[in-house]
């Protein structure tokens, strides 16, 4: 008679929030976290007939999962976030930060509400989500953050100040929650994602998205399932020693 080995699923029994998850990346994170066993508290800020699509999905997975109209950008907002999962849910045993936008111009023609709008979505959401989180975390003594950088964070990227600058300063506040959090054993690390191919980077059109697959080592774009397969590795305790690092998905762009 043959037994069938249950396979222990990575965050099983884990609640996770994920910010602006009706798409791309964080779509594809949220996915793969329930695929993983994990619970979905999700947020989005305008689309709610996608929004309770993917709710549905999730749920497929045989986890919990709710979608939150919420925006990140604001303190209230996110406060008001983390009362209403800690109603729905035990725990939160992991936050990704992954809301962020674009407004792309050269320096000289960008507004400073594009500047200050990027700032606010991209870096002050992270801020206000970790903050908001930190008091259940430590009272769990456990937790984990992943935060959503990008590799123009880390190399810049001309027409994009804004983006590049938000993105650093991504990296920047992982390492120092890191070194604050690190003795209740709450760790907080970064991603920072390449080239992935999304319905935003169809836009480009496929003779530009060739030549960008051209000048990447593994010439190809990512997939939001790359980028979700690291997440799930920091999220989980496949990644307990690991601490203050921001792990490049890019296909060897950063070499």
């Amino acid at each position: 008679m043959k037994t069938k080995i249950q396979h222990m699923k990575l965050l099983e029994g884990k609640t996770a929030i994920v910010t602006g998850a009706t798409r791309g990346i964080g779509k594809g994170v949220a996915i793969k976290l329930a695929e993983q066993g994990a619970n979905v508290a999700f947020t989005y800020v305008s689309s709610e007939e996608k929004a309770l699509a993917i709710e549905k999905e999730l749920q497929a997975y045989g986890v919990k999962a709710k979608a939150y109209k919420s925006d990140a950008s604001k303190m209230d907002d996110a406060e008001a976030l983390i009362k209403d999962v800690l109603a729905n849910f035990d725990s939160i045993d992991v936050l990704v930060n992954n809301a962020g936008i674009t407004k792309d111009n050269l320096l000289m023609r960008m507004s400073e509400e594009d500047f200050d709008r990027v700032m606010e979505v991209n870096l002050k959401s992270i801020f206000n989500m970790t903050k908001a989180v930190q008091r259940t975390m430590l009272k769990q003594r456990s937790g984990s953050i992943v935060n959503m950088t990008s590799v123009v964070g880390v190399k810049g990227n001309a027409g994009q100040s804004n983006y590049a600058a938000s993105k650093a300063g991504v990296i920047g506040f992982t390492k120092s929650i890191a070194l604050e959090l690190g003795s209740r054993n709450i760790r907080c690390n970064a991603i920072a994602p390449g080239f992935i191919e999304t319905e935003m980077t169809e836009k480009l059109g496929e003779e530009v998205i060739k030549e960008w697959r051209n000048t990447i080592p593994l010439k190809r774009g990512g997939s939001p399932e790359d980028v979700a397969n690291a997440t799930v590795f920091l999220a989980s305790d496949m990644s307990a020693y690991v601490t203050g690092q921001t792990l490049h998905v890019c296909g060897g762009m950063l070499t």
